[in-house]
């Protein structure tokens, strides 16, 4: 009898587990299920995670918002829903959209990186396609003059010198100053798990940098106009009426491959993860892969020959590098496209290991950061963003020693972005 009460009490307890999870709750893991998740044997019991869903998905949370408006829309290749752009997908759901704006790369993509771009109309649309990486990079009261309210759907990077959260800025600058309202449909971070590097200094503010967050800044595009207005970073401290369409079931820590490339020397889920360390290779008289098809997973250059093993050759590829950095010469150094990307994840860390590397093993070191050497370069400070890193390297610091020198502007940052979050 005893037994009997025990078996019906645990039947009950069952019942009202499956009960109070719903009708998705399991219990047991049948292996004969097939599992998208790809759950792993020692999170079986863990509920499993609901299915990303980016702003730009929820239609039906802002295309009410949007009917009877005029929209202008700032978008490129990445401003997608399902297999469809989002300008081809609003318009089939009858959004008025008068104009289309164009960051670096243009509407389409099919721009390589810092060649300006103009104006133009829409092949396929027919509608006006205002560039923002041309002429001006901030829109003008006659852009604006016919636009009710601007629809911002750009994928982002997470990393400071990645232009898009620029374009994000200068478009909330013109339509605060212009009355207009932005709707922002927000796109997770694939690099939103850490926040690392040195904060920008203003003396180098430049265009891969206008603001004093670090390298890596983990934010969303929706958090960082939340950040701009809340820190009074826009122009004239200017506030920018937004509205953001949050993605759902989304947490900065979750991984998240994009479903089509950023941008066009951003072309594999591993460029994604090593551009945070890897660009800072713009700033040296290396080429970090451009001109070939996996820039920013290789690094070297002809001086290395016989210091190591591993070579490509750089040539001219329209869309992506039409004049790279030793452009037809063979280059030697580090092939990074089979490193393990996971270790960021562990670290929470850029890699200055590679660079301090390349530094040591280079025969001609007063050449190493010597932008004047190639129009390909960059200027270093610029883009690390501090004035003491170059010496850093020169000097052999340690990395050890060139991240205390990052404090304690890193950690403030960190105190401030949690006023910004949207997302745990």
């Amino acid at each position: 009898m005893a037994q009997s009460l025990t078996q019906l009490f645990q039947a009950l307890l069952l019942s009202s587990v499956l009960l109070a999870c719903g009708p998705s709750a399991s219990v047991a893991f049948n292996p004969a299920v097939p599992n998208p998740y790809k759950i792993k044997a020692e999170d079986i019991d863990k509920p499993r995670q609901e299915k990303l869903i980016t702003g730009a998905e929820q239609t039906d949370l802002y295309v009410p918002y949007l009917k009877g408006k005029r929209v202008g829309m700032v978008v490129n290749p990445t401003s997608i829903i399902g297999k469809e752009t989002t300008v081809d997908s609003l318009l089939k759901l009858e959004v008025n959209i008068v104009k289309i704006f164009g960051p670096e790369h243009g509407f389409r993509g099919d721009a390589s990186a810092g060649i300006h771009v103009d104006d133009d109309v829409d092949k396929k649309t027919g509608i006006k396609a205002v560039s923002l990486y041309g002429k001006h990079s901030i829109p003008t009261k006659e852009d604006l003059a016919d636009v009710d309210v601007m629809v911002f759907d750009i994928q982002d990077v997470g990393v400071r010198f990645y232009t898009y959260i620029n374009t994000l800025q200068h478009v909330m600058e013109a339509c605060a100053e212009h009355n207009k309202e932005v709707l922002i449909l927000d796109r997770p971070n694939p690099n939103g798990f850490y926040i690392d590097g040195p904060i920008l200094d203003p003396q180098f503010k430049s265009g891969i940098g206008l603001k004093p967050i670090p390298i890596v800044h983990g934010l969303t595009v929706g958090e960082y106009a939340q950040m701009l207005n809340g820190e009074g970073w826009l122009d004239n401290k200017l506030k920018c009426r937004i509205k953001i369409i949050k993605v759902a079931n989304y947490t900065h820590d979750m991984p998240y491959e994009l479903p089509v490339k950023p941008s066009p020397n951003l072309n594999t889920a591993q460029s994604i993860l090593l551009y945070p360390s890897t660009c800072l290779f713009e700033g040296t008289y290396l080429n970090h892969g451009r001109g070939t098809q996996f820039p920013f997973t290789v690094v070297g250059a002809p001086a290395l020959k016989g210091k190591y093993s591993f070579s490509f050759t750089p040539v001219s590829i329209k869309g992506m590098a039409e004049t790279p950095l030793f452009m037809n010469q063979v280059c030697y150094g580090l092939d990074l496209r089979n490193y393990d990307v996971s270790n960021f994840r562990k670290t929470k860390q850029i890699n200055l290991g590679w660079i301090i590397e390349l530094y040591k093993a280079s025969p001609n070191k007063g050449d190493f950061f010597n932008s004047k050497l190639s129009k390909q370069m960059g200027v270093i400070e610029r883009l690390i963003g501090v004035a003491d890193f170059r010496k850093q390297i020169i000097a052999g610091k340690s990395e050890k020693e060139i991240r205390a020198s990052w404090e304690p502007g890193l950690s403030k940052y960190k105190t401030m972005r949690k006023k910004y979050l949207l997302y745990p």
